[in-house]
């Protein structure tokens, strides 16, 4: 049948029609909130290039944890930014470590929160790398010994999943089996299993403090045009215990995330990048987009794509548009 008979326009005519018949949706359950620690005490300060977005010492961070929580989101994930780095990148698997001691004092205090703690060494290492340098290249396999123990120092501390963002070969294997040995089989591994080389993570450097000293990060983070690659690198993270595969950066890898769940049955998360907030909130300021809007088509993409979980900068504000019954409404 044909028009006139076929009228697709009839299931659009009012809000609750079309909500009947919409075929994906962003859930406040869908959400990790992604949050950076430093050290200090009662400050918090402002990252020039993501508007809204801070880092917390710690006594703040928890205030602002109870908050993220009360709007319904179920997870955040921790960056941090240490006192000191070295080239051991020692500040990453210290027991007194300011990500071991902000984990303790969330799951003191807002003990229901999944606490997922990003596993590199970036933000510890005073070249920036996400390794230890040898012979002026990142050493792939002593790597893994320091992940391995910066995991289980995690774990240790009390974080509810570790997320492995380094892209070191093998290190998903590594991590299992030092959690395992230590007693934590029960702590999931989320892996940033297809990290790109992308032009969108230049406000989590500022945020994180976390560029490189010297060269760049595409001989571990893959290159932009591949997505076979991207099939195979999740596979073999998932063959080496990955409970959770991400995608990063998002936007545009929406066809990364579809390959990968057209290929695979695991959860896939997918990360909306410091690079892909901040262009939104540049233009929202200066009026040219709507930003409740735009945000929604954004996650919803992710979600049509195939992502389980979104990693995202906006959650709070889409967990306040979600409660008010706001969001998706045009």
């Amino acid at each position: 049948m044909f028009f006139p008979e076929v009228r697709m326009r009839r299931l659009r005519r009012n809000e609750n029609l079309r909500r009947m018949v919409r075929e994906h949706r962003v859930s406040v359950d869908d959400l990790i909130y992604p949050m950076f620690v430093m050290p200090g005490k009662d400050k918090q300060q402002e990252i020039s290039s993501m508007p809204g977005i801070y880092r917390y010492t710690i006594d703040r961070l928890v205030r602002e944890v109870e908050e993220v929580y009360s709007l319904g989101i179920p997870a955040i994930i921790l960056f941090g930014i240490p006192e000191e780095k070295d080239e051991a990148a020692s500040g990453a698997y210290d027991e007194h470590g300011i990500i071991q001691e902000a984990v303790r004092a969330i799951k003191k205090e807002v003990p229901e929160i999944i606490v997922i703690t990003d596993v590199c060494l970036c933000e510890y290492t005073s070249h920036g790398h996400c390794g230890v340098i040898k012979d002026g290249e990142v050493n792939n396999d002593i790597t893994l010994e320091l992940l391995a123990q910066t995991a289980v120092s995690h774990a240790e501390a009390g974080a509810d999943m570790v997320a492995p963002s380094d892209m070191m070969d093998g290190r998903v294997a590594a991590i299992r089996s030092a959690l395992d040995a230590e007693g934590f089989e029960h702590v999931p591994i989320m892996s940033y299993a297809a990290k790109y080389a992308s032009a969108f993570y230049g406000p989590f450097r500022e945020a994180a403090e976390s560029a490189p000293k010297f060269g760049d990060r595409r001989s571990y983070q893959m290159d932009p045009p591949n997505v076979r690659e991207a099939i195979r690198e999740i596979e073999l993270d998932i063959e080496e215990g990955a409970d959770i595969v991400m995608v990063k950066p998002g936007l545009a890898y929406m066809d990364v995330v579809r390959a990968a769940r057209e290929n695979f049955d695991h959860p896939i998360a997918v990360y909306n990048v410091s690079g892909e907030y901040s262009m939104v909130k540049a233009a929202a300021e200066r009026g040219w987009i709507d930003e409740k809007r735009i945000v929604y088509e954004i996650l919803t993409g992710f979600k049509r794509a195939g992502a389980d979980l979104i990693l995202t900068y906006h959650a709070k504000d889409v967990a306040r548009w979600i409660k008010e019954g706001s969001f998706g409404r045009y």
